[in-house]
């Protein structure tokens, strides 16, 4: 057996122990999405969350700030594509499975976009990009940060997602938003700005 595949199995015995650990929560939450208001609710989040929401205001940021906004943008969307391929490849090498495949008795409330549930790339994103419009127009902290959390919660109710998932995708989203503000304080494209 070649090292990748020992790691693999590795993985999937660790993610099994988990999954059973969480599931009564993940039985709890995803109960919820049998109320019709709830679940319809919350696959609007995650819709939005694919991106509509975030694509929206990126288009606004520029009206909202201006040519600075243009230049954060910039920035915004390095990082967003710097996240999408770490969680992709995250996700095809932890191979975790989702609670609806798993368990029978966990509904999926919509449809998944992949296979695999670890980590959460809708909340890696949503907290990377709610950090990142935050820094680049704060008083968009009062709809980013709600939407993040909403985000996250609506991963787990509908199925897709264990909470260490989203946990460990929130965790992530913050670490690359964080560096790469520390990496670059004023922006990855502050020179174009004069």
């Amino acid at each position: 057996m070649d090292i990748l595949k020992q790691r693999e199995a590795r993985a999937e015995f660790l993610f099994r122990k988990a999954d059973h650990f969480e599931l009564s929560l993940c039985q709890r939450l995803n109960r919820m999405g049998h109320m019709r208001a709830i679940r319809l609710f919350f696959k609007g989040i995650s819709r939005l969350g694919d991106g509509v929401f975030w694509y929206s205001l990126a288009l606004a940021l520029p009206l909202l700030a201006g040519m600075e906004g243009l230049a954060k943008l910039g920035h915004i969307t390095v990082a967003g594509l710097v996240c999408i391929l770490i969680y992709s490849q995250l996700k095809n090498r932890l191979v975790r499975k989702r609670p609806f495949i798993s368990f029978p008795d966990i509904h999926a409330h919509t449809a998944p976009l992949d296979k695999y549930s670890f980590p959460s790339g809708h909340t890696m994103n949503a907290v990377n990009f709610a950090v990142l419009f935050t820094w680049a127009y704060p008083p968009l902290a009062y709809i980013v940060v709600p939407f993040a959390f909403l985000v996250a919660l609506s991963r787990v109710i509908l199925g897709m997602h264990y909470p260490t998932d989203v946990a460990v995708g929130a965790a992530l989203g913050i670490i690359l938003s964080w560096t790469s503000l520390l990496l670059f304080p004023l922006g990855m494209f502050a020179d174009l700005m004069g």
